[in-house]
């Protein structure tokens, strides 16, 4: 049993979920309103600490942030691209003065730890993985050793496509060792269902927004961890290409669900246009004050002004309301004036 799963066995009434984590602790909806003063949730994590004195300016050569000069007790975001620019991890940073502390996705951390092991080559890095708790908080972090989010302020070198959904968003990971995770009062704990629907709302990406094909554009993800005049690093070319000449080809949206049919609405549900497919559902919540909501991920063609649907696992289409998050506009930012064709003739103007 690790040290995570031994706090969840002693927060009252929790009901665990498949990773030993609560999902809840008895209403999930209420969760949300004590998360929001001082409860805390224990999140599905896994983390990895980097010393040496190459560990900065190495770690800012291979992905998306520029963290070279990043300051003792500084947080930051970055990603790891593909070299076709697609997202495949995405590292929560915290900068301490002797290490790097590092904060993953549960389950990310065999496959990040074995991708940095061979991109060191003759860097000065060490690599550790040092048991420990992580614990969110939407108040004042639970630890001193805590990566603090900037969403949905604009980091330096970031862009923002869509303006904030106005949903307040304030959140914190501190990494805990066991010992400092088992003093907590167990009594302070709420689920991770509370923790995502205030993430939802406030149209925060996550890697439950990601699959395959999956680029930073898609989510606004540019806004906190990409760079775009850093120096190279591996998917940059697809970042600039896209930012400045083209446009993602999807783009996040935040749906309202309409509740009345008592439909759940699942990530991996398709979105529909009228008959036709133009998505699919990668977070859904019941969120305290907006309902039942989800994020998703659709075709970047598709009109904003129009009411969508969601087709349930019951074979039920839920109208879905879109908030825009990222407008089809996303992108062009130094696109060149289309130029007349040779031999075109001009037409006068009246």
């Amino acid at each position: 049993m690790t040290a995570a799963e031994a706090l969840a066995s002693r927060i009252p009434g929790a009901v665990l979920g498949p990773d030993g984590l609560p999902l809840h602790v008895g209403n999930p909806v209420a969760e949300q309103r004590r998360l929001r003063r001082d409860a805390l949730v224990l999140l599905p994590r896994d983390v990895l600490r980097l010393t040496g004195p190459d560990r900065l300016p190495w770690l800012d050569s291979i992905t998306s942030q520029a963290v070279d000069r990043l300051p003792a007790g500084a947080s930051a975001e970055t990603l790891v691209l593909s070299p076709e620019g697609r997202i495949e991890h995405a590292l929560r940073l915290r900068e301490t003065g002797d290490a790097l502390w590092i904060v993953v996705d549960a389950g990310a951390g065999d496959a990040l730890e074995a991708w940095l092991t061979r991109m060191r080559f003759y860097k000065e890095v060490g690599i550790e993985r040092p048991e420990a708790v992580v614990v969110g908080a939407a108040g004042e972090p639970a630890g001193e050793l805590a990566w603090l989010d900037g969403w949905p302020e604009v980091a330096p070198g970031g862009v923002r496509y869509g303006e904030p959904t106005g949903e307040p968003w304030r959140w914190s990971e501190a990494i805990l060792t066991p010992a400092e995770a088992d003093a907590l009062d167990p009594a302070r704990f709420v689920g991770t269902l509370a923790a995502d629907a205030l993430r939802i709302a406030a149209g925060r990406p996550a890697l439950a927004e990601v699959d395959e094909r999956t680029i930073p554009h898609e989510l606004d993800w540019l806004t906190t961890a990409v760079h775009l005049s850093k120096g190279c690093y591996r998917g940059q070319e697809t970042v600039a290409k896209v930012h400045n000449l083209g446009a993602p080809p999807r783009r996040v949206v935040l749906l309202h669900l309409d509740g009345s049919q008592n439909a759940p609405v699942a990530p991996g549900d398709v979105v529909l246009r009228g008959d036709a497919e133009v998505g699919a559902v990668t977070s859904s919540a019941m969120h305290d004050e907006l309902g039942p909501i989800a994020l998703a991920v659709v075709k970047r063609g598709t009109p904003t002004d129009e009411d969508l649907a969601v087709r349930s696992a019951e074979g039920i289409a839920v109208a879905a309301g879109q908030q825009v998050l990222v407008p089809p506009t996303a992108g062009h930012a130094h696109r060149p004036p289309r130029l007349p064709r040779l031999g075109a003739v001009q037409r006068p103007t009246a």
